[in-house]
């Protein structure tokens, strides 16, 4: 019953958002369609400068909607493949030339325009289909019940039978009930098909995305190298002005100590006592440097229990779930407890939350993480933001990073890193 309930329930959904979908693939693909089209023509003539970077820029906005529903939706995940523009672009007309060219140059703007031209044939035909067999047996079962005559016109290919027979009706409602059962069983799949053939136009090609993630690899790879120095930078500055320091304090404590153990026996034992504090402070304050090099609970008992002893220290109430079947490589084990650990460190100190929510789990060969805090919200990756930092640690590894924090909360962070488990 539970089954047949949630097929019920996942058909009229798939009927209600296709009915919504086909709108903007009838009115909104048409019309881009035909502006863009008119815009590139125009372009020889000097008006198409004004119009196509404008244009161009809602047909990629009205694309990247429908890659927004595809992941939302089916979890179909469609690449953003467009180019940025150069930070130095020029203004006034000299920068629109440069940027109507830039986009006419990009491969994923001619992509976009082939699937406008789909999305508005092949796309709303599968829609169509889906809205069409939950919407069509409709009529079958008015025309059984006698209420709308005039569906029953010779006129109409299905009146196949006389007006004023029985057959008429029971036929309607046969027709009705076997395309109510074909709509429950397909309504679904249709719409899921609408975005497998968005996804097969909006997607790059393979030697463009091999392009891509080689641009990808080689900013990660200077961004990797970069942090690492940072991270030498940090460590040497750590052990100079803190263990260092402490100890040179204790090794001159102790040849005081020699000089006076046997004239002052009791300013002797205060040294040593002194001694004794350095030592133990240098030894904690190399534990904490050890800690944020590699800690050692992530090394004996892996990411779940390390994550659990870094919510323990948090200020507020935190929940840790955890669903690894496995242990991951130590360099990505690493990078998880730090991205999930600097993301705690920003709720503590920025979200005004009370109450934390962090969940690791393994599916697909991704490693992935939550961090979700009930906190005032606001939280963004930009210039500035500690989660950039995150999402370069992440990236590192073919990580990513998204980020859901409306105003007013709550603000949860994921996090994923392909991997496998051992």
């Amino acid at each position: 019953m539970g089954t047949a309930k949630g097929r019920v329930r996942g058909a009229l959904s798939a009927v209600g958002r296709g009915f919504v979908l086909s709108f903007a693939c009838l009115v909104g693909s048409i019309t881009l369609f035909v502006w863009t089209v008119l815009s590139i023509v125009f372009v020889p003539l000097g008006i198409g400068l004004m119009t196509t970077p404008y244009t161009l820029e809602l047909v990629r906005k009205h694309a990247n909607r429908r890659r927004l529903l595809a992941v939302t939706w089916f979890d179909i995940r469609i690449p953003v493949p467009y180019r940025p523009f150069p930070e130095d672009l020029r203004t006034g007309f000299t920068g629109r030339v440069e940027r109507t060219t830039l986009m006419l140059k990009d491969p994923a703007t001619w992509r976009d325009i082939r699937w406008l031209l789909v999305d508005m044939t092949a796309g709303y035909v599968v829609l169509a289909l889906a809205v069409g067999l939950f919407v069509y047996p409709l009529e079958g079962f008015v025309l059984a019940a006698g209420l709308w005559r005039v569906f029953t016109d010779d006129r109409y290919w299905y009146a196949f039978v006389p007006v004023d027979s029985q057959a008429t009706g029971l036929a309607a409602a046969a027709l009705g009930v076997v395309l109510l059962a074909v709509g429950l069983r397909f309504s679904e799949p249709l719409l899921r098909l609408h975005f497998v053939i968005t996804r097969a136009m909006l997607a790059p090609v393979r030697e463009q995305e091999l392009a891509r993630r080689i641009d990808r690899l080689t900013e990660t790879r200077h961004e990797a190298v970069d942090t690492a120095a940072s991270e030498l930078r940090r460590i040497e500055r750590d052990l100079h002005d803190g263990a260092q320091a402490r100890l040179v304090a204790m090794g001159m404590n102790l040849g005081t100590v020699e000089a006076l153990i046997e004239k002052d026996p009791a300013q002797a034992r205060k040294l040593l006592a002194a001694a004794r504090e350095s030592s133990a402070e240098a030894l904690a304050e190399l534990r904490d440097l050890v800690r944020g090099i590699h800690p050692p609970v992530l090394a004996e008992r892996g990411l779940g229990d390390a994550v659990r002893a870094l919510a323990l220290r948090l200020p507020f109430a935190s929940e840790v779930e955890v669903e690894l079947t496995g242990r991951a490589d130590a360099a990505v084990e690493s990078a998880a407890y730090f991205a999930v650990s600097e993301t705690l460190t920003n709720a503590a100190k920025h979200s005004g939350a009370d109450r934390v929510r962090v969940d690791i789990w393994h599916t697909d060969s991704v490693l992935r993480m939550s961090v979700t805090d009930n906190g005032r919200g606001g939280a963004r990756v930009g210039a500035g933001s500690g989660l950039s930092g995150i999402e370069r640690r992440l990236g590192t590894f073919d990580g990513v990073l998204a980020v859901s924090s409306p105003a007013g909360g709550p603000t949860m962070v994921t996090m994923e890193i392909p991997c496998e488990l051992s």
